[in-house]
């Protein structure tokens, strides 16, 4: 087992050098530090308040961030949305949530905010190598919807888990007709919330045209890819969703929620 355990350290040594730990309690993080040092080489920032982390956040470029579920001045779930919905370039980055005080609603919470992990104290050296390996080694597929912006929630907490898949999706779906449905369910839902949330409605539309584009052309699928790379067109050629666009914007999209399959709602479109 020892053996094995080198062998993951050296796998995921390269993906982990910049490391953020959010944590106001300076004794958890000094642990949390030595205990990664103990695995590996890397260089480990401690973020004491959120002001600090934001900071940090943009600065350090982390490559893995701790985050205290809650404490003076923080709310790590909290903080963990706004960096899935900033414009910052670490907002992809691998968060592991981390707490004491474990109940099932902070692990849903913890979830829907888009971390990756969730880590309960005290935990073990195993128990952290297994996140550390999670993070590093079993990327998983980043949503970019309105109501969530994350990794794939199927895989929540894989640290845990080292079975089969047992989803019928995970096992009888190709990559590409899965990536079409989701991207169809969340570009229609994207539309719906171009008048409330419009920045991140764009923003989950370019992504979404870009995903059916490229699943379009893997199955060769004439019309899809055509309406799809439409709308591509549209959204790179603004920058804002406005009143004056956004009825335009809703008619490209509407075309495109044409070719979803049967099974895909699509209710009515609304104008900002």
């Amino acid at each position: 087992m020892f053996s094995e355990d080198q062998k993951i350290i050296q796998r995921v040594a390269p993906a982990l050098q910049r490391v953020l730990i959010i944590d106001p309690q300076p004794a958890s993080a000094r642990m949390l530090a030595e205990a990664l040092r103990n695995f590996f080489t890397c260089q480990v920032w401690i973020a004491p308040t959120r002001t600090k982390a934001i900071e940090l956040l943009q600065a350090a470029m982390p490559q893995l961030v701790f985050v205290e579920l809650s404490g003076p001045g923080l709310d790590g779930i909290e903080l963990t949305r706004q960096l899935r919905r900033s414009e910052f370039t670490s907002r992809k980055v691998p968060v592991i949530v981390t707490t004491a005080t474990a109940t099932a609603q902070s692990i849903v919470a913890a979830r829907d905010a888009g971390a990756h992990e969730f880590l309960r104290k005290p935990y073990t050296s195993k128990d952290l190598l297994r996140r550390l390996e999670a993070v590093a080694l079993k990327p998983r597929p980043w949503v970019e919807a309105v109501a969530y912006v994350g990794p794939d929630r199927r895989r929540f907490n894989s640290g845990e888990y080292s079975g089969r898949r047992k989803r019928k999706a995970d096992l009888s779906e190709t990559p590409e007709a899965t990536k079409v449905a989701q991207a169809f369910k969340i570009l229609n839902s994207a539309a719906l919330a171009m008048q409330g949330d419009p920045s991140q409605a764009l923003r989950s539309m370019r992504v979404q045209a870009a995903d059916l584009h490229e699943a379009a052309v893997a199955l060769k699928d004439v019309r899809l890819a055509r309406a799809a790379g439409e709308l591509q067109a549209y959204l790179a050629a603004i920058k804002t969703i406005t009143a004056e666009n956004a009825l335009a914007l809703s008619a490209v999209v509407g075309e495109l929620l044409k070719l979803a399959p049967v099974e895909v709602p699509r209710p009515a479109m609304k104008a900002a």
